[in-house]
């Protein structure tokens, strides 16, 4: 196989230590797949010089945002100004290189093999802290529930897209939403798109400092942060409003057929 342009983005805040290394090592693995890749890394306003550690790399493209908005307004910031660059594949994944890659490859020979519309990367091995993961198991219970149909790893943040698809998840979805994963998910699965799931190692982030995560760093913690807990009341309200509710706005997405790429309809 062979991808005549692959785009990667990411949403970073605060991944100075990581992010450069963290590329060089996908870019590496994915040079035999593909004859061009481009990085889009969309800074969430980081305080560390994580904007200064790109400057010099000639694929990355920084997109430093007005404001700090979080995570999932920033991640859909990287969606946006990647599909503006006419990619192929698009393959989403955070700055703080929770994730190796040699799992690049996978994702992409899944979707290429497959014919899939997406493919989810499944995080195995997981080190987060304990409220996190019971966090992501309560959201992929819920959608199960109320979709009828279970997601391995709902909020996963490693996907490869076709760009037809990303650009009408997109744009279904509003700007300011805290989890466009799980609502990406969600759309997938009622729209009947061709999802592939495949297993990828989840590692530890890369970088010593705290100051690039809201989840807290490891088992030392016991309670989630005082932050954490309002997000995760303000998540699932949005999760429950945008994508599940008999009236929710997200329940029907699909490619509109014999439309231009990323035109879509409720």
């Amino acid at each position: 196989m062979s991808i005549p342009h692959l785009v990667v983005v990411m949403p970073a805040f605060n991944e100075a230590e990581g992010i450069a290394g963290f590329i060089d090592e996908i870019r590496d693995c994915v040079t035999p797949l593909v004859e061009r890749v481009t990085f889009v890394v969309a800074d969430d306003q980081s305080t560390d010089g994580t904007a200064a550690a790109l400057a010099d790399i000639t694929d990355v493209q920084v997109e430093r945002q007005a404001v700090n908005r979080g995570h999932g307004p920033t991640a859909l910031a990287a969606y946006r100004a990647g599909l503006a660059l006419s990619p192929d594949v698009l393959v989403h994944v955070d700055g703080d290189g929770q994730f190796l890659g040699t799992d690049f490859p996978v994702l992409l020979r899944a979707l290429a093999s497959s014919d899939a519309d997406v493919v989810h990367g499944v995080r195995g091995g997981r080190t987060d802290p304990w409220y996190r993961k019971v966090l992501t198991g309560c959201v992929r219970l819920l959608v199960a529930l109320a979709s009828g149909r279970g997601v391995p790893d709902v909020n996963t943040p490693l996907r490869a897209y076709r760009p037809e698809v990303a650009q009408a998840l997109v744009s279904a979805v509003p700007d300011e939403s805290l989890v466009p994963h799980v609502h990406f998910s969600l759309a997938e699965v009622h729209s009947g798109f061709t999802v592939r799931y495949v297993r990828v190692r989840s590692i530890p982030r890369r970088g010593a400092s705290t100051t690039g995560t809201m989840w807290g760093r490891g088992p030392r913690i016991a309670l989630p942060p005082a932050r954490l807990r309002t997000f995760a009341v303000e998540a699932l309200g949005e999760v429950w409003r945008t994508s599940l509710s008999p009236t929710a706005p997200l329940r029907g997405i699909h490619l509109i057929p014999d439309a231009p790429a990323g035109a879509a309809k409720p």
